[in-house]
C-alpha cells in the first residue's frame, strides 16, 4: 500500500478522535516514564535491576542522632553500645571535643564492669580520648573534669606506684583547671573529691563531697564517690556507703556496677548480709539477661559469696557461667581455680591454674574448649600464680612448683606475705 506523504498511520485526518488519541499516546508515555522511573523489573534467577536514575545510596544519619542514640543506650545500662554509637558519631565528626567527652567518660565507667585486663584497655582508650578533647579545646572545664576522672582510675590500675602517682598528679591538675575555668562545675568537684580520697587525704576529700552533693544532689557520680569515700574509711560506714550507693542507682538505675558495689558493701559487713548481697548481685545479671549483654562479673560476685559461706559447688556453677559469656578469659580461670582448691578440689584445680597462668591449648582446655592466653605475673594476678604454685608443691609436682614460685619470690621479694606462701611452698618441695 502506497501511503500519502501527508497521510501517515500517525497523522491520520480525523478532528476530535485524532486530538484523544494524543491525549492516550502521551498518556502512555508518562506511564511508561514513570515505570522507567520507579519499577523493579526482576530476572528470573538473578534478583532484581535497580530502578533507572536511582540515587547512589548514602548515610543519612547524623551525628545528633548517634548521640542520642548513646544517650538512650546509656539510659538502659547497655554501655557497650553507647560507646558504639558515639564512636560511629565520631567517624562523622572526629574532631568534636563534646562526643570526645562524653565517649571517655562513658568507657571509664564501663571498665569498672570488666575484668582486670579489659578494663585497663579501654581505660587508655579513654585516656586516648580525652587527651585529644582537651588538646582540641583548652578551654572546656568538662573536658578538663573528665580529665581528672579518667587519669584518677587510670591510676587504680597502675602496675608501679611511681606510675601510679604520676596519673594522680594529673588528675589533680586537670581537676584544679577545670575549677579555674568554671568554678561552678560541679561534676570537677565530684571528681576532685575521689581524687583526694585516692591520695589518701580523705577529711578534705568528705568536705569537697559534701558540697558538691549539696550544690546538686541529682548528680549520680556526686553519690558514688560519696559512697566510695565511706567505703574508704572501713567498715564502720559501710552501710553508709551502701545508702549512698542506692541513691546514684536511684539516678541511674541500670547502671550495673552500682548494684555490684551495693552487694559487695553488704557482704563485707562486720556480720556479712549474704542474703541481700546475692539479691543486689541478681539484681545485675536481670539487667544484664533483659538487655542481653554478657557480662560475666554478676556471676563472678554471685560465685565469691557462696564460696565465703562454704559452698563451693554452687560457687563453682556460678563462675562456670562467667566463664560460659568469657570462655577465653584468663582471670575467670583463675577464679574458678581459687574456688577448686578452696574446696580441696586440687587435682581439679591444675588445670585450670594452667589455663590461667601458663595459657592453654583448646585440646588441654577440659572446662571451655578454646585457647587461652596466660596472664602476666603482676599485682593483679600474684595470687593466682601463687595458689598454683602451692597446689603444685601440694600434689609433690616440685620441678613446676618450683619454677612458678620462685617466678613469683623473684618479682615480689619485698612483699612479706607473698613471700611467705613461696616460701611454704619451696619448703614442701624440700
Amino acid at each position: 500500500m502506497k501511503v500519502p506523504k501527508n497521510s501517515s498511520i500517525f497523522n491520520q485526518q480525523g478532528g476530535s478522535n485524532n486530538f484523544a488519541k494524543r491525549i492516550i499516546l502521551i498518556t502512555l508515555i508518562l506511564i511508561g516514564g514513570y515505570i522507567g522511573l520507579n519499577s523493579e523489573f526482576f530476572f528470573e534467577e538473578e534478583g532484581y535491576i535497580e530502578p533507572f536514575f536511582k540515587p547512589t545510596p548514602e548515610s543519612t544519619r547524623t551525628s545528633d542522632s548517634f548521640i542520642l542514640e548513646s544517650q538512650a543506650h546509656l539510659a538502659s545500662g547497655d554501655l557497650d553500645k553507647s560507646i558504639e554509637a558515639l564512636e560511629n558519631a565520631l567517624e562523622k565528626d572526629p574532631n568534636n571535643v563534646l562526643m570526645l567527652t562524653e565517649l571517655a567518660r562513658i568507657q571509664t565507667y564501663y571498665s569498672a564492669i570488666l575484668t582486670n585486663l579489659e578494663s585497663t584497655e579501654i581505660l587508655q582508650k579513654a585516656l586516648g580520648n580525652i587527651d585529644l578533647a582537651v588538646s582540641l579545646d583548652d578551654t572546656n572545664s568538662d573536658a578538663f573534669a573528665v580529665h581528672a576522672f579518667v587519669n584518677d582510675w587510670n591510676a587504680s590500675y597502675a602496675e608501679t606506684n611511681d606510675e601510679r602517682e604520676a596519673f594522680l598528679v594529673q588528675a589533680e591538675q586537670s581537676a584544679q583547671k577545670a575549677l579555674s575555668l568554671d568554678v561552678n562545675n560541679v561534676l570537677a568537684n565530684v571528681y576532685r573529691a575521689e581524687i583526694l580520697g585516692d591520695q589518701g587525704r580523705v577529711t578534705q576529700a568528705f568536705q569537697v563531697i559534701e558540697e558538691a552533693v549539696a550544690a546538686n544532689p541529682n548528680l549520680m557520680d556526686a553519690h558514688r564517690v560519696y559512697a566510695f569515700l565511706y567505703e574508704s574509711t572501713g567498715s564502720v560506714n559501710y552501710r553508709k556507703a551502701i545508702e549512698e550507693y542506692k541513691l546514684a542507682a536511684e539516678i541511674m538505675p541500670n547502671f550495673t556496677y552500682l548494684y555490684i558495689k551495693i552487694g559487695q558493701n553488704y557482704r563485707a559487713l562486720p556480720v556479712p548480709l549474704y542474703d541481700l548481697a546475692l539479691e543486689y548481685f541478681d539484681r545485675a545479671a536481670t539487667i544484664n539477661e533483659v538487655l542481653e549483654i554478657k557480662d560475666p562479673l554478676p556471676y563472678v560476685a554471685i560465685a565469691k559469696t557462696y564460696s565465703r559461706q562454704g559452698e563451693f559447688f554452687i560457687a563453682a556453677r556460678n563462675m562456670q557461667k562467667a566463664l560460659d559469656f568469657d570462655p577465653t578469659n584468663a582471670q575467670l580461670y583463675g577464679e574458678l581455680g581459687i574456688i577448686y582448691s578452696q574446696s580441696r578440689n586440687f587435682e581439679g584445680s591444675i588445670p585450670i591454674f594452667r589455663c590461667a597462668v601458663e595459657g592453654c591449648l583448646a585440646i588441654e582446655n577440659e572446662e571451655q574448649e578454646v585457647a587461652v592466653i596466660g596472664l602476666e605475673l603482676q599485682n593483679s594476678t600474684v595470687f593466682f600464680y601463687s595458689r598454683y604454685g602451692s597446689v603444685l608443691a601440694a600434689l609433690n609436682e616440685c620441678q613446676k612448683a618450683e619454677e612458678i614460685l620462685n617466678q613469683v619470690g623473684n618479682a615480689f621479694s619485698s612483699d612479706e606475705i607473698i613471700m611467705g606462701i613461696v616460701e611454704e611452698g619451696l619448703f614442701i618441695c624440700r
